[in-house]
């Protein structure tokens, strides 16, 4: 199992973002790339241990909505102290904002 997943909801259409991509990258070099699936996830993004450190999910969200997005991307800096532990970080997103948390 990967060690960083992610979850993509889009609250003003009240359902999963699906076919977003997003990517994983440490000290600037992408580490892994993914799309998220009918059901707004991805289940696999990177290895299943890293480094501790400071990380960052990029999620292209002009892609998904359009070249009129307020937000063309959303970069998520978080960090890791424990590399084996599982990372879950979701995103709620609407056309004009979004939020984040560390989920389970």
């Amino acid at each position: 199992m990967s060690l960083v997943t992610t979850h993509v909801l889009d609250t003003a259409a009240g359902k999963p973002a699906q076919g977003v991509d997003v990517r994983l990258e440490f000290q600037g070099t992408i580490l892994a790339r993914a799309r998220t699936d009918e059901d707004g996830r991805i289940r696999e993004l990177g290895p299943d241990r890293l480094a501790p450190g400071v990380y960052r999910l990029v999620f292209d969200v002009e892609d998904y909505l359009g070249p009129d997005a307020f937000f063309p991307e959303i970069a998520i800096s978080f960090r890791i102290l424990d590399g084996e532990a599982h990372h879950h970080v979701p995103v709620l997103l609407s056309p004009f904002g979004y939020s984040t948390y560390r989920g389970s």
